[in-house]
């Protein structure tokens, strides 16, 4: 498969490995709402905020969805759109790369972009998630009126999806519904109680085609019709008769043309989405300028927003109630305000200062029952909440030992996912992290053991080892020092991991 070069790619691509983990450290003045919500809203640069996600979260992020900048040479107030081009190629990869790691197995990524780096992203796309895991190049026409100032209108952006198996992908999409001109087909030229229909032809291919699927169709008239050649009857002929007694087969308005079958627009979930994604259908800049108007007024709104049409839409598609979505690069907090309106979970990543000034008062009108965008669509009526998060301190200290306010619960998530490659199901309280693959997986720090005094409890002793939960298996335990020599450490089963020097980054 041919690959992406450019200056830098080298750095760009180890990056991930010198990121360091850094703490969340909790804002409660500035988190909203029910405070046993999942809902996170983190304000730092996004590369080390995904880094510190991983050991809670990856394989768990049912859809991403990022805006991150075009590189379109022009700067705006929040942040700067001007990056030289190889920079911004190697701002994108390593994100993909931790993005691709927090990806569950039946999720999505959609990416929104321009033809300034469309080309370039998609090829660095094919090669971080692989050229099999392409779903789609959508097109949002983000205008819908002309300038003629412009050599060619650009009326377009474009919306990059990939999924980590395409397969369960397409199987577990949600449809979209009818639009009006999708459904002007159905009609109801009789009265039909059941509402608007339209008649589908009950002809199939002859194909794979069972004996019962050949037979004679009397119409009202008298008229008797086969299939035509090549074809067979789309039922066999028992379920042709359940149709007919229920009136559900249309024979024309002479009554003796071959059967249709009635399907009324009511029975009809949805079609199967298109690339071609209309103004009218998504909204459009004027859209979602107004929405940021209405909410921060003229002067303080954000320059680039996504109406929340848009992210409805992206959202229908790829998840359902409940699922977690993510977007570090959330800009103004489009994406967040329209997850919580939808009933899903999310975690938004914001740098800049505007994770204060927009994000998080924007989510706190959500939350108290704020009325644009999409809410008289889904019956928003308020409620939920979000914790506001900043990043801390990096996991270990300038010395390379482990910095003194990462607690228990953090280096035993961090831990876990470094031995395991999966995040730790729930908070750990004890010193058993858990069993993987037939491991047990212990932590002696912080004196998880009840014992407080200075190297007690996080000790390998005889004492500790009698009063840690039982395991008949392998077990690694990770701890300040250990009192049995290899031999020991043998017969009872134990690999010892020091801290902090056998702690590794992800």
């Amino acid at each position: 498969m041919p690959l992406l070069d450019w200056l830098n790619k080298p750095d760009a691509v180890r990056t991930v490995q010198k990121v360091p983990y850094r703490l969340l450290e909790a804002v409660p003045e500035l988190s909203s709402g029910d405070p046993d919500t999942e809902n996170m809203l983190i304000q730092g640069d996004n590369l080390q905020a995904l880094k510190t996600l991983l050991p809670l979260y990856a394989g768990k992020v049912k859809c991403i969805y990022i805006d991150p900048p075009y590189n379109t040479r022009s700067a705006f107030t929040h942040y700067d759109d001007n990056l030289e081009h190889s920079l911004w190629l190697s701002l994108m990869y390593p994100r993909l790369e931790l993005l691709r790691e927090l990806l569950a197995e039946d999720g999505s990524i959609w990416v929104s972009i321009d033809d300034n780096e469309a080309h370039y992203l998609k090829v660095m796309m094919d090669e971080v998630f692989g050229r099999k895991s392409f779903v789609a190049s959508n097109v949002w026409q983000k205008r819908y009126s002309r300038e003629n100032r412009e050599a060619i209108g650009d009326v377009h952006e474009y919306l990059f999806v990939y999924a980590k198996h395409p397969d369960i992908f397409k199987k577990n999409r949600n449809l979209v519904l009818l639009t009006e001109q999708q459904a002007k087909v159905y009609r109801n030229p009789n009265n039909d109680p059941l509402g608007r229909w339209r008649p589908i032809p009950m002809t199939a291919q002859e194909g794979h085609a069972t004996p019962d699927q050949f037979y004679e169709v009397i119409t009202p008239s008298g008229k008797v019709h086969r299939p035509p050649e090549g074809r067979c009857w789309g039922v066999a002929r028992a379920t042709y008769e359940k149709l007919l007694l229920e009136g559900r087969i249309y024979f024309g308005k002479k009554g003796d043309a071959q059967p249709n079958i009635i399907r009324y627009l009511s029975e009809v979930a949805g079609v199967a989405p298109w690339t071609w994604w209309p103004s009218d259908e998504v909204g459009h800049t004027d859209e979602s300028k107004k929405e940021i108007h209405n909410l921060f007024g003229k002067t303080a709104a954000f320059e680039s927003p996504k109406p929340e049409r848009l992210i409805e839409r992206i959202l229908h598609i790829a998840t359902n109630s409940n699922d977690l979505i993510l977007d570090c690069f959330l800009g103004s907090g489009t994406t967040a305000a329209v997850a919580h309106k939808m009933n899903r979970r999310y975690i938004g990543i914001e740098m800049g200062d505007h994770a204060e000034t927009h994000c998080q008062p924007r989510l706190k009108k959500v939350i108290e029952g704020e009325q644009g965008g999409i809410s008289k669509v889904v019956n928003w009526q308020g409620g939920g909440g979000f914790h506001y998060f900043r990043l801390g301190e990096t996991i270990f200290d300038e010395l390379g030992s482990i910095h003194p306010n990462v607690r228990f619960p953090a280096l035993a998530a961090h831990i876990w996912f470094c031995e395991t490659r999966s995040p730790l199901a729930k908070p750990a309280d004890s010193a058993l992290l858990g069993i993987h693959n037939g491991t047990a997986y212990y932590l002696l720090y912080n004196g998880i053991l009840g014992d407080r005094r200075p190297q007690s409890g996080n000790v390998l002793t005889q004492a500790v080892l009698d009063v840690l939960p039982k395991h008949a298996g392998r077990k690694i335990i990770y701890g300040e020092a250990s009192r049995f020599g290899k031999p020991r450490l043998d017969v009872e089963n134990i690999i010892f991991k020091q801290i902090p020097y056998d702690v590794r980054a992800v």
